[in-house]
């Protein structure tokens, strides 16, 4: 099958390329005219056909989609990336007779968060009011947070004071997957003509007091578990500090948009999971991520 990945030189994009190549896949990948040379010499190592494009001219972006299977999305960016730029390469695949898409979704299950609670959420929506009208199949992987979360110092798991933070509920299951995962996940979507509208996946689902447990037993020292507040407390300070700094708005991780991210790890979790869907993607359990770090 013929893949074209939009989003490629990126974190994930770069993974789920090397995941495609893996299962056989011809792939093409595509890339702004002003793409560093390094980001260019990494994807060469995948044997890929690289295009340099104008993603802004819907008439490339369409030759770039000619004979294409499916449409594969890890762009990320702000509204002229996630939804202008998307959409852009959503017409360009309807015009070039693609049959599948799959958007830069991978996220926590947005579908059923309130608008105006996270920007970056507020986004995927709006692309996929454009995505549902499109007559062109569409796939999201929702995958709850990166794992690679974890590891970043964030109250959720403070490796250097030995703490699990949690707000409201520290029985709260919260959704996490690998990187790796999900790029073997989205891989073998792309390659599935009868993969459904959404697809939900979790490596490893996981409450604060258990991740305490398990952090106890993995690094031999003792993990406290820290109530950091109610989530009407936590709604309440993110939208207080969005207002107070609105330059955040061109920021792609604003403090307030992380933290917006972490009010909606405690209000909506991934259900029902199709994991089981393909059997060759190996999880990553929460005991085999925690002894990386």
């Amino acid at each position: 099958m013929k893949i074209l990945v939009a989003g490629g030189t990126g974190n994930l994009g770069s993974r789920i390329i090397r995941e495609l190549r893996k299962r056989g896949a011809d792939i093409r990948v595509v890339i702004r005219p002003n793409t560093a040379l390094s980001k260019i010499a990494r994807l060469k190592q995948y044997d890929v056909g690289i295009i340099q494009t104008d993603m802004t001219n819907v008439n490339e972006m369409t030759l770039a989609c000619r004979e294409v299977d499916c449409v594969v999305s890890a762009l990320q960016g702000l509204h002229d990336v996630i939804v202008d730029v998307q959409t852009i390469l959503l017409n360009a695949a309807v015009n070039a007779g693609v049959h599948r898409f799959i958007p830069s979704d991978f996220a926590a299950d947005f579908t059923k968060l309130p608008a105006g609670e996270n920007r970056n959420f507020d986004l995927r929506r709006e692309f996929h009011e454009r995505l549902d009208r499109a007559p062109i199949a569409a796939t999201s992987v929702l995958n709850g947070a990166f794992a690679e979360l974890l590891s970043n110092h964030t109250p959720l798991l403070d490796l250097e004071n030995n703490t699990v933070g949690y707000w409201e509920d520290p029985d709260w299951r919260l959704d996490f997957t690998t990187m790796d995962n999900t790029a073997a996940y989205t891989a073998a979507v792309a390659l599935d003509t009868a993969a459904p509208r959404i697809l939900r996946i979790a490596g490893f689902q996981i409450s604060p007091q258990e991740l305490a447990t398990v952090a106890t037993t993995i690094k031999k020292e003792e993990f406290k578990l820290i109530r950091m507040g109610s989530l009407a407390e936590l709604a309440a300070q993110n939208k207080q500090e969005r207002a107070a700094h609105p330059e955040g708005e061109n920021e792609l991780y604003p403090d307030w948009q992380q933290s917006q991210y972490i009010q909606s790890m405690f209000s909506v979790q991934l259900s029902p999971l199709d994991n089981h869907r393909y059997p060759q993607v190996e999880w990553t359990d929460a005991a085999k991520f925690i002894s990386t770090l």
